[in-house]
Protein backbone atom coordinates (compact mmCIF):
# COMPACT_ATOMS: atom_id res chain seq x y z
CA UNK A 1 0.00 0.00 0.00
CA UNK A 2 1.31 3.44 -0.94
CA UNK A 3 0.62 6.44 1.20
CA UNK A 4 -0.27 9.52 -0.79
CA UNK A 5 1.51 12.41 0.86
CA UNK A 6 -0.08 15.78 0.35
CA UNK A 7 1.32 19.09 1.46
CA UNK A 8 -0.95 20.94 3.84
CA UNK A 9 -0.98 24.72 3.50
CA UNK A 10 -0.46 26.60 6.74
CA UNK A 11 -3.86 27.93 7.81
CA UNK A 12 -2.85 31.54 8.39
CA UNK A 13 -3.98 34.69 6.62
CA UNK A 14 -3.09 38.35 6.88
CA UNK A 15 -6.14 40.57 7.21
CA UNK A 16 -6.64 44.06 5.79
CA UNK A 17 -4.93 45.57 8.85
CA UNK A 18 -1.81 43.40 8.57
CA UNK A 19 -2.79 41.11 11.44
CA UNK A 20 -2.11 37.41 10.93
CA UNK A 21 -5.10 35.26 11.88
CA UNK A 22 -5.65 31.50 11.98
CA UNK A 23 -7.87 29.77 9.41
CA UNK A 24 -10.66 32.26 8.82
CA UNK A 25 -11.11 32.90 12.54
CA UNK A 26 -10.59 35.96 14.68
CA UNK A 27 -7.83 34.16 16.62
CA UNK A 28 -4.45 35.73 15.94
CA UNK A 29 -1.12 34.06 15.30
CA UNK A 30 0.10 35.95 18.39
CA UNK A 31 -2.45 34.14 20.53
CA UNK A 32 -1.50 30.63 19.43
CA UNK A 33 2.26 31.21 19.52
CA UNK A 34 2.15 32.93 22.91
CA UNK A 35 0.08 30.11 24.40
CA UNK A 36 2.54 27.57 22.97
CA UNK A 37 5.54 29.49 24.35
CA UNK A 38 3.85 29.64 27.76
CA UNK A 39 3.66 25.85 27.78
CA UNK A 40 0.14 25.15 26.53
CA UNK A 41 -0.36 22.02 24.49
CA UNK A 42 -2.30 22.26 21.22
CA UNK A 43 -5.19 20.52 23.02
CA UNK A 44 -5.19 23.21 25.72
CA UNK A 45 -5.17 25.93 23.06
CA UNK A 46 -8.15 24.19 21.44
CA UNK A 47 -10.00 24.21 24.77
CA UNK A 48 -9.41 27.96 25.12
CA UNK A 49 -10.29 28.74 21.48
CA UNK A 50 -12.97 26.31 20.29
CA UNK A 51 -13.25 28.09 16.92
CA UNK A 52 -9.86 26.57 16.02
CA UNK A 53 -9.40 23.10 14.60
CA UNK A 54 -6.80 21.02 16.44
CA UNK A 55 -5.07 20.18 13.16
CA UNK A 56 -4.79 23.90 12.35
CA UNK A 57 -3.19 24.57 15.73
CA UNK A 58 -0.56 21.91 15.07
CA UNK A 59 0.11 23.38 11.61
CA UNK A 60 0.46 26.90 13.04
CA UNK A 61 2.88 25.70 15.72
CA UNK A 62 4.83 23.84 13.07
CA UNK A 63 4.97 27.00 10.98
CA UNK A 64 6.27 28.91 14.00
CA UNK A 65 8.96 26.29 14.65
CA UNK A 66 10.12 26.45 11.02
CA UNK A 67 10.03 30.27 10.84
CA UNK A 68 10.94 31.39 14.36
CA UNK A 69 12.97 34.44 13.36
CA UNK A 70 10.30 35.86 11.06
CA UNK A 71 7.46 35.15 13.50
CA UNK A 72 9.41 36.55 16.46
CA UNK A 73 10.10 39.72 14.45
CA UNK A 74 6.38 39.98 13.63
CA UNK A 75 5.45 39.42 17.29
CA UNK A 76 7.94 42.08 18.44
CA UNK A 77 6.48 44.58 15.96
CA UNK A 78 2.96 43.80 17.18
CA UNK A 79 4.05 44.28 20.80
CA UNK A 80 5.65 47.62 19.92
CA UNK A 81 2.40 48.74 18.23
CA UNK A 82 0.40 47.62 21.26
CA UNK A 83 2.69 49.57 23.59
CA UNK A 84 2.36 52.72 21.46
CA UNK A 85 -1.43 52.42 21.39
CA UNK A 86 -1.51 51.93 25.16
CA UNK A 87 0.69 54.98 25.73
CA UNK A 88 -1.51 57.07 23.45
CA UNK A 89 -4.66 55.92 25.23
CA UNK A 90 -3.14 56.63 28.65
CA UNK A 91 -2.15 60.13 27.53
CA UNK A 92 -5.68 60.83 26.31
CA UNK A 93 -7.44 59.10 29.22
CA UNK A 94 -5.30 59.06 32.33
CA UNK A 95 -5.61 55.79 34.27
CA UNK A 96 -4.54 57.56 37.46
CA UNK A 97 -7.49 57.74 39.81
CA UNK A 98 -9.80 55.82 37.47
CA UNK A 99 -11.11 53.60 40.25
CA UNK A 100 -12.05 56.60 42.36
CA UNK A 101 -13.73 58.34 39.40
CA UNK A 102 -15.73 55.22 38.55
CA UNK A 103 -16.82 54.71 42.15
CA UNK A 104 -17.84 58.38 42.41
CA UNK A 105 -19.85 58.09 39.18
CA UNK A 106 -21.55 54.93 40.45
CA UNK A 107 -22.41 56.58 43.77
CA UNK A 108 -23.92 59.60 41.98
CA UNK A 109 -26.29 57.39 40.00
CA UNK A 110 -27.76 55.77 43.14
Amino acid sequence: MTLAIALEPTPIETDAYGIVRVAKTRVTLDTVVTAFLEGCTPEEVREQYPSLQLSDIYLVIGYYLRHRDEVNTYLAERQLQANLIQQEAEQRFSPIGIRDRLLARRNQSR
